[in-house]
C-alpha cells in the first residue's frame, strides 16, 4: 500500500457541509493501488464505549495521472461526526486516523478525524440558478451601439469636468437593442465590463461609481437593460472594480491637492508625499497601482472607511438597480476581511446575488463560503489549450487536468465557477487554434457539457478571432459574422440548456488513454446520462457511444473521425 500518497484534510475540500444534512468527505490515494475504501463514522458525543460506528462504501470517482480520488456523500443524522478510514488494496488492510496508519482502533475519540459541527452558517452556499446559466460576456465599448449596429466612432463626454473617453461607440442602449439576438443565441446570463464613469475606453479607470459612464449611456439606460433582461429571464452581472480607482476619483484628487493633510491619505496604499501623476505613461509612480499602471492607483480596502464605502456600492446597484450579481476585479489583491464584509453586506439585499472573483491562479483561498461563490476559471482555459488548440497534451493528461479542476473545490462551488475559454484580457481561442475551427468547436463543446458556468466572449459565436488587444476587443461584427459557427454555438447551448445532466450531473471519465487524442466522459444525474465523445486527433478512433443519439459529426461505422464528436443520452 502506497500510504505516502494517500491524503485527507479536515474542513476543507476534503470534508464539508453540501447542505445542512449531507456531508461529503474525500480521500486521495495513488492510482490504481487501493480497492476499497470504507468510512466509519460515529456521533461525537455518542455516551457509548466501545463507540458505535456505522461504515458507508467510498467511491473511487475520478483520478488524475497520479492519485485516485474517493468520495462519499453522506446523509448522516448527526451534524457532528468523528470518522476513519479503512483502507484495503488486495493484500493489505490498514485504519487511517488522525494523521496515523495503524492495524487497530482506539476507544480515544479525540484521536480520530472530525467534523467538530456541521454548522448552517459556515456551510458554503451558491445561488441555485448558477446550475442552468449560460453567460454571455460583454465587452461594452466593442459590442453595440444599436440594433444590429455599432458606429466604430470615438467618444467623448463630459463628466464633472472630467473627460472620458470611448473607442468604437459601444452603449448600454446597443446592448438593450439586442437583447433578442441573445435569447436566441441561448443564453441567459449577461456579464459587463465596467460600465461606471471612468477616463479610458476600457473603464477600469474608475472616476465615480455610482453612475454609468457618459460615453455608454444614463443610469436610466442601465435600469432599463436590467429590467428588460429580466423579463426575458436574463440575469445581469456587472464588473466590481475596488482594487484601484482612477486618478481623478475625489478621493485621489483630494491627495494629489492637499498631500498629508488630506482627508483620504488614507484611503490609497504606499503614498509618497508630494503625490504627483506621472505625464510619462512608462513612469513608475510614487504610489502603488494596478501593476505598475499610473492611472490606476491602488485602494487600501483595509482602511475602515475605504471599506464602507465600497461596500455600500456593492450594495447599492443590488438594492437599486436589481443586478444580480459582481464579477470583482483583481480580487486575488484585495484583503480577506473586505471581501468578507462585502459579502455579507451584498447577501444581505439578496441572498442570490452571485460574487465571482478574478483569480487566475487556484481560487480555493477564497472559495470557502466566507468570500466568493465563483471564480474565473482561466485554468480550464489553460488545459483546453493545451489540448485542443496546441494539442501538446494526450487525453490521459487532459483528463487528469478535469480532476484537478473538479477535486480543488467544495463541491457545491464547482458548478458556479466560471469557465471561460475567452475574455477581455486573452487572446481569442479561435486564433490560439490557427483559425481551425474544427478544434475550436471541440472546446465550445466540450466547455458547454464540462461542470461550471459555460462563458461566452461577445462574437465568439460569430468567429472573432484576435491575439493582440486591439484584435480580441474588436467591434462585434453585426454583419458578416460566421453562419456556421453561430449555428454551432446555438446548437452546443441548447444541449446544455435542456439537459439536465449537463448542468447537474456528476463528471466521470470514460475514455482517455495515453497517446491518444479521444476524450470520452460522461454526466449523470437523475436516472440519466449524458455521453461525450470528442475526438481531437488526426486519425478516426474506435468508439461506440451507448444510448440515443442527439448530436453527432464525423461518426460512422463505429468510429469517430478526425476531429469529430458525439453527444448520447442513456435514461432509466
Amino acid at each position: 500500500m502506497k500510504k505516502d500518497a494517500i491524503l485527507h484534510i479536515p474542513m476543507s475540500e476534503y470534508a464539508h457541509g453540501l447542505d445542512e444534512k449531507r456531508i461529503v468527505i474525500r480521500l486521495r490515494s495513488a492510482r490504481g493501488d487501493l480497492v476499497r475504501v470504507t468510512l466509519w463514522y460515529g456521533d461525537t458525543a455518542c455516551r457509548r464505549t466501545p463507540i458505535d460506528w456505522f461504515p458507508e462504501p467510498m467511491e473511487r470517482v475520478l483520478s488524475d495521472e497520479y492519485h485516485d480520488y474517493w468520495e462519499l456523500t453522506l446523509e448522516s443524522p448527526y451534524h457532528r461526526i468523528f470518522y476513519h478510514f479503512e483502507l484495503f488494496d488486495g493484500a493489505e488492510r490498514c485504519y487511517y486516523y488522525g494523521g496515523v496508519f495503524t492495524d487497530h482502533l482506539v476507544d480515544d475519540r479525540s484521536e480520530y478525524f472530525k467534523l467538530p459541527f456541521n454548522h448552517r452558517a459556515d456551510i458554503a452556499r451558491v445561488p441555485d440558478w448558477v446550475h442552468g446559466a449560460v453567460v454571455y460576456h460583454i465587452f461594452p465599448d466593442s459590442f453595440a451601439t444599436s440594433r444590429r449596429h455599432i458606429s466604430l466612432e470615438p467618444t467623448e463626454r463630459e463628466f464633472g469636468g472630467i473627460t472620458t473617453h470611448g473607442k468604437l461607440g459601444g452603449t448600454i442602449r446597443g446592448v438593450t437593442e439586442n437583447l433578442d439576438y441573445l435569447a436566441d443565441l441561448g443564453v441567459n446570463c449577461i456579464y459587463l465590463n465596467p460600465i461606471f464613469a471612468a477616463g479610458e475606453y476600457h473603464k477600469y479607470d474608475l472616476i465615480d461609481y455610482y453612475h454609468i459612464d457618459p460615453c455608454f449611456g444614463t443610469d436610466e439606460d442601465f435600469r432599463e437593460l436590467v429590467d428588460t433582461a429580466h423579463g426575458m429571464g436574463m440575469r445581469v452581472i456587472i464588473d466590481g472594480v475596488f482594487n484601484h480607482c482612477g486618478w481623478r476619483f475625489f478621493a485621489f484628487e483630494d491627495v494629489v491637492q492637499k498631500g498629508e493633510s488630506s482627508a483620504y491619505a488614507d484611503w490609497f496604499y504606499r503614498l509618497s508625499f508630494p503625490v504627483v501623476r506621472p505625464d510619462d505613461p512608462e513612469a513608475i509612480p510614487g504610489y502603488e497601482c494596478f501593476g505598475y499602471e499610473r492611472l490606476m492607483p491602488k485602494l487600501d480596502t483595509a482602511n475602515p472607511e475605504v471599506r464602507e464605502y465600497f461596500c455600500a456600492v456593492g450594495e447599492y446597484w443590488v438594492r437599486e438597480f436589481g443586478i444580480d450579481g459582481w464579477r470583482l476585479d483583481v480580487a486575488s489583491e484585495v484583503d480577506d476581511a473586505f471581501w468578507r464584509e462585502f459579502r455579507r453586506r451584498v447577501k444581505a439585499v439578496d441572498p442570490d446575488a452571485l460574487l465571482i472573483g478574478e483569480v487566475w491562479e487556484s481560487a480555493g483561498h477564497w472559495l470557502d463560503g466566507s468570500m466568493f461563490d465563483s471564480a474565473m476559471n482561466y485554468e480550464l482555459r489553460r488545459h483546453c489549450r493545451r489540448f485542443f488548440a496546441e494539442m501538446s497534451e494526450d487525453a490521459y493528461t487532459f483528463s487528469g487536468r478535469c480532476t484537478d479542476m473538479l477535486m480543488r473545490y467544495r463541491k457545491q462551488l464547482v458548478a458556479a465557477q466560471l469557465g471561460v475559454l475567452d475574455s477581455h484580457d486573452v487572446s481569442r481561442f479561435l486564433s490560439l487554434c490557427g483559425g481551425d475551427e474544427r478544434r475550436h468547436r471541440l472546446a465550445v463543446l466540450f466547455q458547454m457539457c464540462f461542470p461550471g458556468m459555460p462563458s461566452v466572449f461577445y462574437g465568439d459565436e460569430l468567429g472573432v478571432a484576435g491575439v493582440l488587444e486591439a484584435d480580441y476587443r474588436r467591434p462585434m461584427p453585426w454583419q458578416g459574422g460566421d453562419a456556421e459557427s453561430l449555428a454551432f454555438y446555438k446548437r452546443a447551448i441548447a444541449l446544455r440548456r435542456t439537459l439536465a445532466p449537463l448542468q447537474r450531473g456528476e463528471f466521470r471519465a470514460l475514455d482517455a488513454r495515453r497517446g491518444s487524442g479521444l476524450f470520452a466522459f460522461a454526466r449523470e444525474y437523475g436516472g440519466e446520462r449524458v455521453n461525450v465523445v470528442l475526438n481531437c486527433s488526426e486519425r478516426a478512433e474506435n468508439f461506440a457511444p451507448a444510448g440515443e443519439m442527439l448530436w453527432s459529426e464525423g461518426l460512422a461505422g463505429g468510429k469517430i473521425g478526425p476531429y469529430g464528436f458525439a453527444v448520447s443520452i442513456e435514461r432509466g
